[in-house]
């Protein structure tokens, strides 16, 4: 008589996975400034910042484990017309519809709305980022990796843009009565990359201390005494989530993505019932040592439910 197979739990399928040791960096507790002031080629955060060595998961071999309002993110395999994108006009024009149309298919919103991208290298970008700037804006350019456990905005911030964004694109609408900002990332240089994007299981992500990091877009950045003076209606700016670090953090990542790979996860759900936020950085992947420059893009939207 044939035997029973009992499918793995779906935590064991996670505790199975290739564990690769990272360091991750993570804001400090305690009271001081934070902001981050970005210009071409190059950013910089106020504040203390700390390395934390951590476990980082390979989730590539159970990609279809992970859904976006169980984990925060998920994998989906999504071809691309875009032929070069260091062509801005094909991803302006052609590449953020993709987007849109993907996010809905996988979301299933009723309306989604691109709100510009960015490519992001490990390449070397010191002499791109000593040209000189003049009103620089932090879109459709190229930025180094990101450098610290963070999400792209806070509350504040995601209702903030979903209800202009709204008033902007469907001003004759009924109105939303959900709204999740994404970011949809893709990376299109070879694999493996020497400096993938980690992700948080957002159900992780409530441990140790939180900042809100305001955004200042900047053509040079200010000297130290500048970069913390105080700014009036600071509180109405632009603003991460930036984290310290909690044991508890579990940290994933997708070993030798390709380019049809697309990976969606969430900057902030309005609906606090799911999973409603991803923390993400990248981190140096050393179980490749031959592992090639990283090019990515990504590309921030806003999703609405009617």
């Amino acid at each position: 008589m044939a035997t029973a197979h009992t499918a793995p739990a779906p935590q064991d399928i996670e505790d199975d996975a290739r564990q690769v040791r990272a360091m991750i960096r993570y804001v400090d507790p305690g009271d001081f400034v934070t902001r981050r002031y970005v210009s071409q080629g190059k950013e910089m955060n106020t504040g203390t910042y700390s390395d934390h060595e951590v476990v980082v998961r390979d989730g590539m071999p159970i990609r279809d484990h992970f859904t976006l309002d169980v984990h925060g993110f998920t994998l989906a395999r999504q071809p691309t017309a875009v032929k070069d994108f260091h062509d801005k006009a094909d991803v302006d024009q052609v590449y953020e519809r993709e987007v849109e149309r993907h996010i809905k298919e996988l979301t299933g919103a009723d309306k989604v709305v691109a709100r510009g991208w960015m490519i992001r290298t490990s390449a070397d970008l010191s002499n791109r980022a000593q040209e000189k700037v003049a009103g620089y804006k932090h879109t459709g350019g190229i930025q180094p990796p990101a450098g610290e456990a963070h999400v792209d905005v806070n509350t504040d911030t995601a209702r903030r843009m979903a209800e202009a964004t709204y008033k902007e694109h469907f001003p004759d609408g009924p109105g939303f009565k959900r709204f999740i900002v994404t970011s949809y990332w893709r990376t299109f240089s070879p694999p493996p990359q020497d400096v993938p994007l980690a992700v948080c299981d957002g159900r992780s992500s409530f441990g140790g201390e939180e900042k809100s990091n305001t955004l200042f877009i900047v053509d040079s950045f200010p000297d130290e005494a500048g970069a913390v003076a105080p700014v009036e209606g600071e509180d109405q700016l632009m603003a991460a989530t930036i984290f310290s670090h909690d044991p508890k953090h579990r940290w994933w990542y997708f070993s030798k993505m390709e380019r049809d790979d697309a990976l969606l996860f969430k900057f902030h759900d309005s609906d606090h019932s799911v999973t409603w936020r991803c923390p993400h950085t990248a981190f140096i992947d050393s179980s490749f040592p031959d592992a090639n420059i990283r090019e990515s893009i990504e590309v921030r939207s806003v999703a609405f439910f009617e």
